[in-house]
């Protein structure tokens, strides 16, 4: 692509996103928003490939959906109040816009553009579209969470983290994996989201870590598929050993950065007496849990035949390989200082 042209693009993006994050009124917030779908379309067509024309068809056509969705809610909110601000909304437009948002962001069971877009898209593409594509509606669910149907973010969380556990099982494609992923993740920010907005904006910090270093490890060593991820191994021990670790991370388990959300909203959970829905939500988790042992378990302990020695030529690409470092590093080692992290929030 164009560097010129890519330079516009890129600069919408985060036009789009600054100008969500910093409105207090629908309409602004919307044109954010729309600014934000029309500039990764050309990034997503960027290979003209059918498969990227018909995940930018897809996505396109349900951003628009989300929001015309929202517009609509926000229009029916302005005639019952007369006011505009996103502070002052009403009940029963707040249903259908909290929708509109999850459905931007691809929550369960809204969630059916997520894996298919993914998958037809690049790996640079699909980092923007897991990670600062989230930013402006999950900024939105932030500010209007006091006045969220609790009911409505109870059920579509725990189906997200069971789609995402469910759906990852049988893929052997690692941006759908990944797709699923970002569900799962999604649906412990949402099930918290009434009780304490800042554990969810804590949360959606480290998911947006680790997803990011996840795709960059996945940029480095040129993988989309799980075979071509099983034969990273020999090739390049240390990055692949980081890859390793991130999947664990994003598992959940410690002493790795990923575990500190989910013991904490768990912890929150109990606080609440939400026991049995903190032992729900754990329970779906493991499904996602195994897929992604299996990964790991595909990396570390299987070797394609005839795989030559590590001294061989490997397609490693060495122009993300700083940021990788950096970001590899954040989404492993977070933990010890959460607490920090905490009293910022």
């Amino acid at each position: 692509m164009n560097p010129l042209a890519l330079t516009i693009f890129l600069l919408s993006l985060a036009i789009g996103t600054t100008i969500t994050l910093s409105s207090y009124h629908w309409l602004l917030a919307w044109v954010g928003l729309e600014i934000n779908t029309l500039a990764i379309i050309p990034l997503m067509t960027k290979i003209p490939h059918p498969r990227a024309i018909e995940a930018a068809t897809k996505y396109f056509l349900t951003q628009a959906a989300a929001s015309a969705l929202l517009l609509f809610s926000s229009l029916i909110n302005a005639w019952q109040t007369g006011e505009w601000n996103i502070d002052s909304i009403s009940h029963l437009p707040m249903n259908a816009l909290s929708i509109a948002l999850m459905m931007k962001l691809g929550l369960a069971p809204l969630h059916f553009w997520m894996p298919e877009v993914l998958q037809g898209i690049s790996l640079s593409t699909g980092l923007i579209l897991s990670t600062w594509q989230k930013i402006a509606p999950m900024t939105l669910l932030l500010q209007t969470s006091h006045l969220i149907n609790l009911d409505l973010t109870i059920v579509l969380g725990l189906t997200s983290i069971l789609v995402g556990g469910w759906g990852g099982i049988g893929q052997t494609q690692l941006r759908k994996i990944m797709a699923f992923s970002s569900i799962g993740h999604l649906g412990w920010m949402i099930v918290v989201l009434k009780f304490n907005p800042s554990l969810t904006l804590f949360n959606f910090i480290f998911y947006v870590i680790m997803t990011a270093s996840m795709f960059f490890s996945l940029m480095t060593i040129s993988a989309t598929k799980m075979s071509e991820i099983s034969a990273s191994w020999s090739k390049t021990p240390t990055l692949t050993t980081s890859t390793l670790l991130i999947l664990l991370s994003l598992a959940g388990l410690p002493p790795l950065t990923g575990f500190a959300p989910k013991l904490l909203i768990s912890l929150e959970l109990v606080k609440q007496n939400a026991t049995l829905l903190a032992a729900l939500i754990m329970l779906a988790s493991l499904l996602a849990l195994f897929f992604y042992l299996r990964l790991t378990y595909v990396v570390s302990l299987t070797l394609p035949p005839n795989s030559p020695n590590s001294l061989s030529s490997w397609r490693t690409s060495t122009k993300t390989l700083p940021i990788t470092a950096i970001v590899n590093t954040l989404a492993l080692i977070l933990l010890p200082i959460t607490p920090t992290l905490l009293i910022f929030l």
